[in-house]
């Protein structure tokens, strides 16, 4: 028998410290009121308990999600524990709780108040993710292509094998600023690393051009009789625009003319 308690969870923010603190909650026969991270500043209004990250524990709970609700069921609560949603660890625990007791129908159950929370958010990281797959912008930086995003979620890990596969000979790093993380690349080698802050130089005479050459062409390509603001920020969401190089503030060099495009596009 599970009691709702008066505690609070703090884990280190790892997904197995998350699972450390499923494993306690059934040891202890405890639903805590919240789960928290290291730095959280707010007020407490119960005792904050310190749950340890033990790697024993969480392949513990890890091995026990498919063998008791399926595949899918570990793959979603590995996505819900990327987005961004509020609360996101007592509902992933309050899920699994769930799926302990119903197995599979528990990807079903979209109605419950911990189970709906988390589709809804794992929709939006699903959809982030897509997004951010066309509108990604590279610059190039001493051969490296370089990249910056600010997500809502946490969406490198779904996006690391569409780019590995799109630019295989490549190196190129994604800077997550939201989250202080990158996605870095060499040929056939990837992983994905905290990084605080990431300063760039400033764009060299070359990559001025091309992005220039990019401005033009969005420009040219468009039908202005057809001109719709609202379209387009329906499919091209306004908040993505800032890493975006058609949408960039020119430099203060003469703009690219159309019959200067010759010299980049023949060799």
């Amino acid at each position: 028998m599970f009691d709702q308690s008066n505690l609070i969870y703090r884990y280190d923010g790892s997904f197995d410290g998350l699972l450390c603190c499923i494993f306690e909650s059934y040891d202890k026969k405890e639903i805590p009121t919240e789960i928290i991270l290291p730095d959280t500043s707010q007020t407490l209004l119960f005792a904050a308990k310190e749950i340890r990250t033990d790697v024993k524990k969480a392949n513990r709970v890890l091995t026990s999600i498919p063998k008791k609700m399926g595949n899918d069921a570990l793959n979603f609560i590995q996505r819900a524990f990327l987005t961004c949603a509020a609360k996101k660890e007592l509902y992933i625990l309050l899920f699994l709780r769930l799926g302990y007791r119903h197995g599979r129908s528990v990807m079903g159950m979209l109605t419950d108040d911990a189970v709906h929370p988390l589709f809804k958010a794992v929709k939006h990281l699903d959809n982030e993710s897509h997004l951010l797959k066309g509108f990604v912008r590279f610059s190039i930086f001493s051969n490296v292509l370089v990249a910056e995003i600010e997500p809502k979620n946490c969406v490198l890990p779904l996006m690391a094998q569409h780019f590995r596969e799109r630019y295989p000979e490549e190196r190129f790093l994604i800077y997550d600023k939201t989250h202080g993380m990158a996605l870095v690349y060499q040929p056939y080698q990837s992983a994905i690393i905290p990084i605080e802050d990431l300063e760039l130089p400033e764009p060299d005479e070359q990559e001025q051009s091309y992005r220039a050459l990019w401005r033009l062409f969005y420009d040219t390509i468009e039908i202005q009789g057809r001109h719709n603001p609202n379209c387009r920020m329906s499919h091209m969401p306004k908040r993505y625009w800032k890493y975006m190089t058609e949408f960039g503030t020119p430099h203060k060099e003469t703009p690219l003319k159309l019959e200067d495009t010759a010299k980049f596009l023949i060799p």
